[in-house]
């Protein structure tokens, strides 16, 4: 549908955003919900076009995980700094919900790239789509690391930290504070340096 009604948008799956250095500089992995359509499905890197990218890029560059080069744009001269960035679901879904079968589906693209990570430290998981693909990808059961904004679990050899989406709708709802989504990478930071 976007193809025909934008062709000059990106307009296919996002790969993740990996730092300087590739898989092997990765400590930190951000794992979102899926490209929003202005935003990622436009631009065809994650975060970046829509609100959401504000937050977590200036949230990012305030923990030392990204350059401070933001501007929604991909020619922008952003970097990021032991962090890779991927969505649980690749593609943009109808009406920004993603059905089970897309979240089933897209599962091995989010496993793919956690697998080429060999000094993963932590992982941040944006909102409970993320957070429970996450644990699935892993192997775990989601009783055994249930979804709760600023929850640590170590499972599977990884440490997770869970927090709401930083998306428009929850910091304008007061669902999600600055202040608590700066709390979740406070922990991830403590983790990858520990």
């Amino acid at each position: 549908m976007w193809r025909a009604k934008e062709p000059s948008w990106h307009n296919a799956p996002v790969p993740p955003l990996l730092p300087k250095g590739g898989s092997a500089a990765v400590r930190l992995l951000v794992v979102g919900l899926a490209p929003g359509v202005r935003g990622a499905n436009r631009t065809g890197r994650p975060f970046t076009g829509d609100y959401a990218g504000t937050l977590l890029y200036e949230t990012l560059t305030k923990f030392g995980f990204a350059n401070g080069r933001f501007d929604a744009r991909v020619d922008d001269g952003l970097e990021l700094f032991e962090t890779a960035i991927v969505n649980s679901v690749r593609c943009v879904p109808p009406e920004n919900k993603p059905l089970p079968i897309e979240i089933n589906t897209c599962r091995q693209f989010l496993k793919g790239p956690m697998d080429t990570f060999p000094d993963l430290k932590a992982i941040v998981t944006l909102g409970r789509i993320a957070h429970d693909s996450t644990l699935r990808a892993l192997g775990v059961k989601l009783k055994d690391a249930p979804f709760k904004h600023a929850a640590e679990h170590a499972v599977a050899g990884h440490r997770i930290v869970s927090s709401y989406h930083c998306s428009r709708y929850n910091t304008n709802t007061g669902v999600l504070t600055t202040e608590m989504f700066e709390d979740v990478f406070a922990k991830a930071a403590r983790i990858v340096r520990e």
